[in-house]
């Protein structure tokens, strides 16, 4: 019997038909051997990071995983590349962006992964999702809830969608 890990991902992406190409990839996170979704946000219009470019729409969801933390991350390579995305610019715009956030209570740091992620406690567009589906988890790394460090992030350009199609 394999074990399994409660584990928080960010959506995110800016180009396209950006809800719906969300939507698909959540879709097949939960056809994939392994990972089963448990809870998601609702979709959140947030501001970019970076260099000029369009609004992102962003959420997390949350897994329970029988994979360990190198084969979920390859997993969500694969399915950012079924959706187009290339990776060009930091910060740059997307057609997919997913990140493992936490990974249970692991705290890891290899050359192509870092958990839980390093810039999650920065990033409204991250914890206010991430408050929405898990607001008691236990960021291993601060000792504090998720809640508690959305508090202390400005929220200002995270912004429900007008209108939820």
């Amino acid at each position: 019997m394999l074990t399994s890990t409660m584990t928080a991902i960010g959506l995110g992406s800016n180009l396209g038909d950006s809800r719906s190409t969300l939507e698909s990839a959540l879709a097949i996170l939960d056809r994939t051997p392994g990972i089963e979704l448990k809870k998601r946000s609702i979709w959140y219009k947030t501001a970019p990071i970076g260099p000029s470019q369009p609004d992102y729409f962003n959420g997390c969801a949350l897994l329970e995983v029988q994979l360990n933390p190198q084969e979920l991350l390859k997993v969500l390579l694969n399915i950012e590349r079924q959706f187009g995305r290339i990776r060009q610019e930091r910060w740059g715009p997307r057609t997919l962006d997913l990140d493992i956030l936490l990974f249970g209570d692991l705290i890891l740091e290899t050359s192509e992964l870092q958990l839980p992620h390093p810039r999650m406690r920065e990033r409204a567009f991250v914890l206010v999702p991430l408050a929405e589906i898990v607001p008691n988890w236990i960021d291993p790394v601060s000792g504090e809830a998720i809640a508690q460090l959305l508090e202390k992030v400005d929220r200002s350009g995270v912004s429900l969608p007008l209108k939820l199609s």
